[in-house]
């Protein structure tokens, strides 16, 4: 293969003797001792000229573990080989790697490397998680996995997890506590990272294969958003339709205490009601009692005694009156919308029941 050697970093690796190495791989041209390179690096592109190429013995050459190479001169595409050269310090495994042709500026090269790296490494100011992996080409996959599953990522990187990571992602969680996380693929956690991790109680997720990290993020993301779900469904006033008995009127007034069936859905301490008939407004339940015990719900069927400071039974309030539990539009919006499979057969058909005759008086009420 002619021109100039084309390649990628498969490994940084200390040898002793050598000092840093990288193990590459040549995919097109030809790598010669003493070229000129550029290689991808953590904060910049390196450039350096090639000390020695070196190539694995055969085994029945090794005398001495320490003498397991045969320098070389040249090598030509496809290859594996080793290089030994300065100023190697922060190169990146999985970067690009090329030789600069003679009389050729190795600037063109460098913003090539950065432009592909670029492609790889994300830095913005997105609600989205940190992502640290030990080589480019983990960190893409990894990258490209989370995109397909819709996970915003703001930082992802090569190296350990640091201080810094562990502050963006307390930034995130101030607003999106689901992805203020870090995610680290075959990297260490440093001293001072851990430290404030666990300060600003910031869950990291560190595996050293690529699914079971996935894995592990998406089933915790999935556990918690149905959590959050679930408390904001408890917050909610449910449905509820309610008929005054006939002959169940204890107490008239201040408080009006009044026998009612729960025809559908449910009634709580706390809960509104309005009428049926007209929609007037007639307070708030302030207990209800089964049995002479109070209770913190009623259910459908039940039949139970209610006390309301509001209404004047007579005046504001018959027997035989339907009633329903006034559900706020904001709430009555996310039950049709995000809960409705929660409720029961019941509590749904009062839900709709209601709906309809706030949207005689309001339309398009929680559409």
């Amino acid at each position: 293969t002619k021109g100039s050697a084309k390649g990628s970093v498969l490994e940084v690796k200390e040898e002793p003797g050598l000092g840093l190495t990288l193990n590459i791989i040549i995919y097109d041209g030809a790598l010669q001792k003493d070229d000129l390179i550029v290689v991808g690096g953590k904060e910049k592109p390196i450039i350096t000229h090639i000390r020695a190429i070196l190539v694995p013995k055969p085994l029945d050459e090794i005398r001495d573990p320490r003498d397991r190479f045969s320098s070389v001169d040249c090598v030509f595409a496809a290859a594996g080989v080793k290089i030994v050269a300065s100023g190697l310090e922060g190169a990146l495994a999985g970067a690009p790697l090329y030789a600069v042709p003679p009389g050729e500026e190795p600037k063109r090269y460098a913003k090539l490397v950065t432009e592909e790296i670029k492609k790889i490494r994300i830095s913005t100011d997105v609600e989205g998680i940190v992502l640290k992996a030990d080589t480019l080409g983990s960190l893409e996959a990894i990258a490209e996995i989370l995109k397909q599953n819709n996970v915003q990522v703001r930082i992802a990187d090569v190296g350990d997890v640091s201080k810094r990571d562990v502050v963006e992602a307390s930034v995130v969680k101030e607003h999106e506590p689901l992805y203020g996380v870090i995610l680290a693929f075959n990297v260490k956690i440093l001293p001072d990272a851990a430290e404030e991790a666990e300060i600003r109680n910031i869950q990291v997720f560190k595996e050293q294969i690529i699914y079971h990290l996935i894995d592990n993020y998406l089933k915790w993301l999935k556990s918690q958003r149905e959590a959050k779900l679930e408390q904001e469904f408890e917050k909610l006033t449910k449905p509820g339709k309610i008929l005054i008995m006939e002959g169940y009127v204890f107490r008239r007034a201040k408080p009006a205490i009044f026998g009612v069936e729960i025809l559908g859905g449910q009634l709580k301490p706390k809960y509104s009601l309005i009428r049926a008939e007209d929609g007037a407004d007639i307070g708030e339940v302030q207990q209800i009692q089964d049995k002479g015990k109070a209770i913190s719900d009623a259910k459908q069927g039940m039949q139970v005694a209610v006390s309301m400071d509001k209404p004047i039974v007579g005046r504001h309030v018959f027997e035989k009156d339907i009633l329903y539990v006034k559900v706020p539009e904001p709430d009555a919006k996310a039950l049709l919308t995000t809960h409705l499979e929660k409720l029961t057969e019941g509590e749904q058909e009062v839900l709709k029941e209601y709906s309809e005759a706030m949207r005689k008086r309001t339309p398009f009420w929680a559409c």
